[in-house]
C-alpha cells in the first residue's frame, strides 16, 4: 500500500515537473511571437511611408529609378512575407533598400531641404529606432527560448513537445559592411 502511494506521488511530481517544463516552453514561444508582433507594426508603418517617400523623392530623383526600384520591390516583398522568418529577411531587403536610398540622395541638396522630405525622414528615422529597440527585444525573446529548449532538463522534452531552436534577427551577411563602416561626416 506505502508503495502504491509512493510510486503515485512520483508520478504525479514527474507529471506536474513535465507540465511545467511544457508551460515554460508555451510561454518563452508566446512571449518571442509577441516580441515579433512589436517589430511587425513598426515594418508595417514603414511599409506605408514608403509610397509617400518615394513619390517625394520620385520628383527631384528622375532618373534614380533602379533605386526607388528596390525600394518598391522590398516594401512588396515586406508586405506579402507570412512568416517570421520571411518577414525578417523582407525586412533585411527593406533596410539594404532604403540605405542605398539614403546614399542616392547625398546628390540632391534641394530635395535635403524639402520640408516634406524632411519630415519624412524624420518619421522613417523614428520608426528605424523603434525597430531597433523592438529587434534588441525579440532577440532578447528569442534567446530566452533558445537557451530553454537547449539547456537541460527542458531540453530532454522540447523537441519531442515541437519546440527547436530559432533564429535571431540579424543583419544578412550582404549589409555587414555597410553597417561596419565608419560613416562619413561632411561640412
Amino acid at each position: 500500500m506505502t508503495t502504491t502511494i509512493v510510486i503515485i506521488i512520483i508520478v504525479a511530481i514527474l507529471a506536474i515537473w513535465l507540465v511545467s517544463i511544457y508551460n515554460r516552453l508555451v510561454k518563452l514561444r508566446n512571449n518571442r511571437e509577441n516580441a515579433f508582433a512589436n517589430i511587425d507594426v513598426q515594418l508595417k508603418q514603414r511599409c506605408d511611408l514608403i509610397p509617400q517617400l518615394v513619390a517625394t523623392v520620385k520628383g527631384y530623383a528622375t532618373h534614380e529609378k533602379e533605386t526607388l526600384q528596390r525600394v518598391t520591390d522590398a516594401r512588396a516583398a515586406s508586405m506579402g512575407a507570412q512568416t517570421i522568418n520571411d518577414k525578417v529577411k523582407a525586412d533585411n531587403m527593406m533596410t539594404s533598400a532604403l540605405a542605398g536610398l539614403k546614399v542616392s540622395l547625398e546628390a540632391y541638396p534641394d530635395l535635403k531641404a524639402n520640408q516634406n522630405f524632411i519630415q519624412l525622414q524624420e518619421e522613417i528615422a523614428d520608426i528605424e529606432n523603434k525597430l531597433a529597440a523592438v529587434r534588441r527585444f525579440f532577440n532578447s525573446a528569442t534567446r530566452e527560448l533558445n537557451n530553454a529548449v537547449e539547456t537541460f532538463p527542458s531540453n530532454l522534452f522540447a523537441k519531442m513537445f515541437g519546440f527547436s531552436r530559432q533564429p535571431m534577427f540579424e543583419i544578412p551577411q550582404e549589409s555587414r559592411a555597410a553597417v561596419e563602416k565608419a560613416p562619413e561626416i561632411k561640412f
